[in-house]
């Protein structure tokens, strides 16, 4: 039964993964036919990240209220809602009201689902849920590029996402009794596959008094700004600055999309021999690696490579990352800890693309592989002071037991 289940809630991490990365992809067909300036598009995805903010902010309240399964029911409905009314939006007005239950359904289930499976899994299954969204961020442009490339528009590629989210909605009520039936059934060790262990004095503390959480917090932040950055504009510096033309671009932000999903695929197995530090900061500098190959003058070919390279390096981040927030602060703060993280990592998707946006409305779409390269710096180093703080407070634990004993 666990097995199966965790089907499902991979299924609806490729939903969640799905309509992340359309507005990007048919955003160079949009803009001429709305007659709107570049940097709306950074607008829009301001407008959903803050939905995201709200209801990950929100989560751990209202999970406790209804339970992970309702939440996850109700988040992707909303999203398939939102999908729907986007391919019928007529105005500016119209995507930016359906850009909010999109924020919103996204946020809940986020926090929800990766809260749940960091409690109730081992590490490799973090990778692979990611994996999963991963699957989904890489569907969203290829089919968008089926639809813009073809007999069709960029709204009937809405219209097939939005069908597939329905789809999963009419699962998800099935299976609504499985949630608390697995969590009962499922007790998972949270101090195994770690560099260090949850310390027992944290039971006493407030989340955000935590030593660590808040740079935590930082590299959550400057992450998604460089996963929504690389999404939102990368078609658009493709078409822009290495002349491909909308369609090309699209697949080629698949690709991206294509190293996330494929890098957690074999991170998973990675997890069973190598750690998740390791996993986060060999990731970061492949990132790196990949985002210096797109400022660099070498031919357009090399371009995909840095697409991929980008795409690989933050394939462990993300989900790595999650699994450590209840070995570095506490199962029993996890819950209210990995909503505040998806809060400020959607802040990092509110602000930074828009930023990018804004700066290249007045310089040029050129830049957006320098915002990657400084988004990336800025992600490490927070990321190593935080592993930092946590060897410290281990060390400082073993001392503590040592006088005692």
């Amino acid at each position: 039964m666990a097995t199966f289940f965790l089907i499902i809630i991979y299924m609806a991490f490729i939903s969640l993964g799905l309509p992340d990365s359309m507005l990007g992809a048919a955003w160079p067909v949009m803009q001429p036919e709305y007659g709107l300036p570049l940097e709306t598009a950074g607008f829009l995805y301001m407008v959903i990240a803050g939905g995201t903010i709200v209801s990950s902010l929100l989560s751990g309240k209202v999970i406790k209220m209804i339970g992970t399964g309702k939440v996850t029911v109700i988040s992707v409905f909303m999203t398939a809602i939102a999908l729907l009314g986007f391919s019928f939006s007529s105005s500016l007005i119209w995507l930016i009201i359906c850009a909010i239950p999109l924020g919103l359904g996204g946020g809940a289930v986020d926090a929800a689902l990766n809260n749940y499976v960091a409690t109730h899994y081992k590490a490799h299954h973090m990778s692979w849920l990611h994996c999963f969204w991963g699957v989904g961020a890489t569907l969203g442009p290829i089919i968008m590029s089926v639809f813009i490339s073809g007999q069709f528009s960029w709204r009937s590629g809405y219209v097939a996402i939005a069908i597939i989210q329905f789809s999963l909605v009419v699962l998800l009520l099935v299976t609504l009794p499985l949630w608390n039936k697995v969590a009962k059934n499922r007790q998972v060790e949270i101090t195994e596959d770690s560099d260090y262990s949850p310390d027992v004095n944290l039971q006493n503390v407030k989340p955000l008094q935590i030593k660590g959480v808040k740079l935590a917090f930082v590299s959550f932040f400057f992450y998604c700004g460089v996963e929504a950055t690389m999404g939102l504009w990368g078609s658009s510096f493709l078409v822009n600055i290495k002349e491909l033309s909308p369609a090309t671009a699209a697949k080629w932000i698949s690709f991206f999309y294509a190293g996330i999903t494929i890098g957690r695929l074999v991170t998973g197995f990675i997890t069973l021999k190598i750690s998740n530090l390791i996993l986060i900061r060999t990731g970061q500098i492949t990132a790196l690696i990949g985002a210096i190959l797109l400022i660099l003058p070498i031919p357009v070919s090399f371009s995909l490579v840095g697409f991929i390279f980008v795409g690989l390096g933050l394939a462990p981040i993300y989900p790595c990352m999650l699994h450590e927030t209840p070995v570095r602060f506490g199962k029993e703060h996890s819950q209210t800890i990995m909503g505040y993280q998806m809060a400020v990592a959607y802040t990092g998707s509110t602000f930074l693309p828009p930023l990018l946006g804004l700066m290249a409305s007045q310089l040029s779409i050129g830049i957006f592989s320098i915002f990657i390269i400084v988004y990336i710096i800025l992600m490490l180093i927070s990321s190593e002071k935080v592993n930092t703080l946590m060897k410290t407070r281990l060390f400082q634990s073993k001392e503590d037991i040592d006088l005692k004993a």
